[in-house]
């Protein structure tokens, strides 16, 4: 079964005491429903984004949902390498023994084709989904290898379509970036074979969030029309299915985690009603 909002009071046990949990892209979506999920469970939590405002908004729903939980907001824009490389330091010592990292943390800009893409659209989709997620990664996977325990979930989302296993015209900056992703997340996995650390990826199809609206630069009317005739995922849907992955006992890896609306069956096939 799904671990839903409603279900989850009667997750928490002494099994998520002490958990601390860092999840990336905190401020909306994906992100901050995920954060709310685990303040819900119990889990101590460090929360990271851009917009500062909006992370300290998630921060404050968290505590809403469970006043006994720890909640620390850092501002990180993950494509900053001297931000990422100083993140250990902004975390107060009694949270940085972390027992899961989230890598949500991504983005795209603009659906134009090969030959007139943007240097600087580039730059950002990369630096932020690839060696942004990698930096993040490097970081945490440290201080998991010292204590042999850790588990990274990895979205290689598109949140519209589903980037990182098959391309599309229109995407391919974006399909570059999240096949990286999925590369790197089962080289990683094969890597810590012989530890006591997980690895898993979820691969989304359609979600509804503001992921659409930074795609198409702001226009909600282009971003809406990606959804329209169908019922796509909600980001409480893909926070469910994060908080189901990272609730298996130790022994369990659940390695892919591929979902989808159900009139979606692959990026460009859907039925959408008339």
């Amino acid at each position: 079964m799904l671990y839903t909002v409603s279900a989850l009071p009667l997750l928490r046990s002494a099994r998520y005491a002490g958990w601390t949990s860092s999840i990336t892209g905190a401020s909306s979506g994906i992100g901050r429903d995920t954060a709310i999920l685990f303040a819900k469970a119990g889990t101590n939590l460090v929360l990271t984004a851009r917009r500062k405002d909006q992370l300290d908004k998630t921060r404050q729903l968290c505590l809403e949902a469970n006043k006994d939980v720890r909640v620390e907001a850092i501002e990180l824009d993950v494509s900053k390498p001297d931000q990422v490389k100083n993140l250990l330091d902004k975390i107060p010592e009694d949270l940085r023994e972390v027992d899961l990292l989230v890598n949500n943390a991504g983005l795209v800009k603009g659906v134009e084709k090969v030959g007139d893409v943007a240097d600087e659209d580039i730059d950002v989709i990369i630096d932020t989904n690839v060696k942004g997620l990698i930096g993040v990664t490097q970081v945490f996977v440290r201080e998991f290898k010292k204590r042999d325990r850790g588990h990274i979930i990895n979205l290689g989302k598109s949140q519209s379509i589903i980037a990182g296993r098959e391309a599309y015209p229109g995407g391919s900056i974006y399909n570059a970036s999240k096949f990286a992703v999925a590369g790197f997340t089962s080289a990683l996995m094969k890597e810590l074979v012989a530890t006591q650390i997980r690895v898993s990826e979820v691969q989304p199809g359609m979600v509804e969030t503001e992921f659409s609206i930074v795609r198409f630069r702001g226009d909600k009317a282009a971003a809406d029309n990606v959804y329209k005739g169908l019922q796509p995922l909600t980001a409480l849907d893909i926070a469910e299915d994060i908080f189901w992955i990272a609730s298996r006992p130790p022994h369990i890896n659940i390695a892919e985690l591929f979902v989808m609306p159900v009139n979606q069956a692959s990026p460009t096939l859907n039925y959408r009603k008339p």
